[in-house]
C-alpha cells in the first residue's frame, strides 16, 4: 500500500467525555497498525467569547496530548475548530483529506429518538468515513470479524474499499451478509453486489465467508443480532444517499445500527461519488 494514503490523518472528534476518550482509545490502536497520525478535534460555536473559549479549550487539549505522550510514547496533534458540530466536522475532515474520522457516541436517546441521530447528522456531511464507537476496543489487538451487509442498492458497493482496507490491514475476515429475499429481481441485484463484493475480495486475498439472515423484515436487527453472534469488531454500512429532515424524524436503517444495543463499532462510508470510483482504489 501506498506510504502517502497511509500517512493520512486520524481525525478524533474530542469533547472531553468518556465517549470521545474510548474513540481516541480506537484510533491509538488503529494508527499502531496503519503509521496514520493522529489528530484531536474540538468544536466550538462561534458567537460572544469565542476567541477565550478556544484559548481555554487549546490549553486543557495541550495537557491531554503532553498525559497522552507520557503514557503511550505516540505523540498526536489537536485542532479547534469554530461552528457546528453538524458541519465543522465534516468540512475539516473532508478539506484536509484525512483517513477516516473516529467518533464516540452514546447511541439515539432522548429527543434524538424524533430528531434523529446526532451522529448520522455529522457523518452525513463528510466525503470522509466515520468510524463510530460507543466503548473502549475490545482486548482483542485487532478487527478480527468484520460484518459486510449486502443489499440491493448499487451504492453498497462503494464500502469494498474499506473492506479490502481493513481486511489488509488487520487481516480481518469479512462477514457478507445478506438477507433472506423471495423477489426475483429483488434477490437479482443482491446477489449481483454479493459476487462483486466477493470477486474483489478474492483478488485482494481477502479471508471472507457468505451468510443469509434467519428473518426476512428489518434486516439492521438481523445485522446487529448477526455481528452479536459472532462477536464481531465492526459493522462496515453505507450511508442512505440525500438524507433529509423527514428521513431522520421516520428513522433510516443506518441510526438503528450505528446506535446498536449491542455496542458493536460501525464504519459508516457516505456513497458520494460514483460506482466507477470502486474500479480505480481497489489495491
Amino acid at each position: 500500500m501506498e506510504k502517502e494514503k497511509a500517512a493520512k490523518e486520524l481525525l478524533v472528534t474530542y469533547d472531553f467525555t468518556p465517549v470521545s476518550e474510548n474513540a481516541l482509545l480506537h484510533a491509538l490502536r488503529i494508527s499502531k497498525y496503519t503509521d496514520c497520525p493522529i489528530k484531536i478535534i474540538h468544536v466550538i460555536e462561534e458567537g460572544s467569547g469565542f476567541e477565550s473559549r478556544k484559548e481555554e479549550a487549546e490549553g486543557k487539549l495541550a495537557v491531554l496530548i503532553d498525559e497522552f505522550y507520557k503514557k503511550n510514547n505516540v505523540k498526536i496533534d489537536y485542532h479547534v475548530l469554530g461552528g457546528t458540530i453538524f458541519n465543522a466536522i465534516g468540512k475539516y475532515a473532508t478539506e484536509c483529506a484525512a483517513r477516516m474520522v473516529i467518533m464516540g457516541t452514546h447511541g439515539v436517546k432522548g429527543m434524538q429518538k424524533l430528531t434523529g441521530s446526532w451522529a448520522l447528522k455529522v457523518i452525513v456531511k463528510s466525503k470522509v468515513p466515520f468510524l463510530v464507537v460507543q466503548d473502549k476496543p475490545s482486548e482483542k489487538h485487532r478487527f478480527t470479524d468484520i460484518v459486510f451487509p449486502i443489499d440491493f442498492k448499487a451504492e453498497t458497493r462503494e464500502k469494498l474499499y474499506w473492506a479490502i482496507y481493513m481486511g489488509k490491514y488487520f487481516n480481518s475476515k469479512i462477514h457478507l451478509f445478506k438477507p433472506p429475499i423471495t423477489d426475483k429481481a429483488i434477490a437479482k441485484k443482491v446477489n449481483t453486489n454479493l459476487n462483486f463484493a466477493a470477486r474483489y475480495l478474492i483478488q485482494n486475498n481477502i479471508d471472507y465467508e457468505i451468510h443469509v439472515a434467519k428473518k426476512a423484515g428489518n434486516f439492521s436487527k438481523e445485522t446487529i443480532a448477526f455481528a452479536q453472534e459472532i462477536n464481531a469488531d465492526l459493522i462496515l454500512i453505507t450511508t442512505t444517499k440525500s438524507v433529509n429532515m423527514t428521513d431522520f424524524v421516520l428513522g433510516l436503517p443506518e441510526q438503528e445500527i450505528i446506535a446498536n444495543n449491542a455496542r458493536i463499532p460501525v464504519m459508516a462510508v457516505n456513497p458520494r461519488e460514483g460506482i466507477s470510483t470502486v474500479h480505480s482504489v481497489m489495491y
